[in-house]
């Protein structure tokens, strides 16, 4: 059955690869539980909510890819726009949680309509490829200065805006030391990296009382009903919040092309750019709706799927058994609350260093891109926020283009962007 389901032949794999695919790529990424939560959490969402609501939308999203697109993709709460959720809109404009999440809702159902159409295409041919690896260098910026600003490396300070923090103080030594495993155990190619540091990390502040021990091991999942359902559109359909909508919808979009992209080159993929690639987008777009209906921001595929891949995952099989082993996440909410933040920080500066890692792809020789790839990647951790980073790339690209005559770079997708980009200054 499971043969002729998933076209295993077909695939040139079999039951036991794609078994063994789905539990590494569930180890690779079972870090986004405790950490989305952590993250959020700091919203005013209920913790233990937002851990069953993450693992949810994970199994739901990914079982769902498995079997519609057929493809070893796995789905969950994104890193850096989970971020941007937390610090750029709630905390940073004042905008209750439950407005951004109309704002997810709101962007996940024009991508969920657009992905049955060619618009996918007219962006992607609108914005050069070096500007939209600038987005991605620029998201991971702004997670690792949140990460930084988490453990307490970095403080305010009143004389230079930023300086450095105590490192004195036991919790922060605590955050370098979760780093330094971290990065040693993601360069060793250990897999379940993260989450081993966040064990680790969690483990010695137990041990020396940085942080209180679990209280138990298992428990029944929390209950969802704080969080399901909470959206408000209404107050998300205004006409200063449109530019939020399309950074949600655009760095969706670019994040899970970009995932997909990678993905694909190790598996052998969407050679034909074609009907897996649709189906999976399309999945990513429905998983985002669902998401943000259970209380979570955008949901994206995941580029730890690549883990699974190098194991030989070739088919929607493998993203079914990672959805289905991710069921057991949702009965450790103890040991979950007893994790320190300073095991959780550590994680986004990671994940950002290896978004950061895209800015080796950028052509600095062109003076348009540099600056405006420049423009965009600084101003997302300095303004704490991906909105104005990214509407200043593009309104930047487009005078730039202008001015020195480079017609063939303008067209009218970068000058429907330009506009909204525009907005996002005008309405801020």
């Amino acid at each position: 059955m499971l043969e002729k389901l998933f076209k295993l032949s077909e695939k040139n794999t079999n039951v036991s690869t794609e078994v063994r695919a789905g539990f590494t790529t569930f180890l690779a990424m079972m870090y986004i539980v405790p950490v989305n939560a952590g993250i959020m959490s700091l919203t005013g969402m209920p913790f233990d909510a937002l851990i069953t609501a993450t693992a949810v939308v994970t199994i739901i999203a990914t079982i769902l890819n498995g079997f519609w697109s057929n493809t070893p993709v796995a789905m969950s709460v994104g890193m850096g726009l989970n971020a941007y959720f937390t610090f750029g809109l709630v905390k940073g404009m004042g905008i209750p949680w439950q407005t951004a999440l109309g704002i997810v809702m709101i962007s996940g159902l024009i991508f969920l309509v657009l992905s049955f159409t060619k618009f996918r295409v007219w962006v992607l041919e609108s914005v050069p490829v070096d500007i939209r690896r600038a987005i991605s260098a620029g998201i991971g910026a702004f997670i690792a200065f949140i990460g930084l600003q988490g453990m307490k490396i970095i403080v305010n300070n009143d004389a230079v805006l930023v300086g450095l923090g105590n490192l004195h103080d036991p919790h922060v030594l605590l955050g370098i030391f979760g780093f330094v495993v971290a990065a040693i155990m993601y360069a060793y190619r250990v897999k379940g990296a993260f989450i081993f540091s966040i064990i680790i990390t969690s483990i010695v502040a137990w041990v020396f009382g940085l942080a209180k021990l679990p209280d138990g091991i298992v428990s029944l999942p929390a209950s969802m009903s704080p969080i399901v359902f909470k959206f408000d559109l209404m107050s998300a359909l205004t006409l200063s919040l449109i530019p939020v909508i399309i950074t949600f919808l655009i760095t969706d979009m670019f994040d899970t092309i970009g995932t997909l992209a990678g993905i694909g080159m190790r598996a052998g993929l969407f050679k034909d750019g074609s009907k897996e690639l649709q189906k999976t987008l399309e999945a990513d777009a429905a998983a985002t709706v669902i998401g943000a209906a259970l209380g979570t921001s955008t949901t994206t595929s995941f580029i730890e799927s690549a883990a699974g891949v190098e194991e030989g995952g070739r088919t929607g099989l493998t993203a079914v058994v990672t959805g289905l082993l991710f069921i057991t996440t949702l009965f450790f909410l103890p040991i979950y609350k007893a994790i320190p933040e300073n095991a959780i920080y550590p994680i986004l500066v990671m994940v950002g260093v290896l978004m950061f890692s895209e800015l080796k792809n950028i052509d600095f020789k062109d003076t348009t891109i540099a600056v405006s790839a420049f423009v965009t990647i600084i101003l997302m951790p300095l303004t704490y926020s991906i909105t104005l980073g990214l509407s200043a790339g593009f309104v930047l690209y487009l005078i730039l283009a202008a001015f020195r005559k480079e017609f063939d770079k303008i067209n009218i997708g970068t000058i429907t962007l330009a506009i909204i980009g525009l907005m996002a200054f005008i309405f801020h």
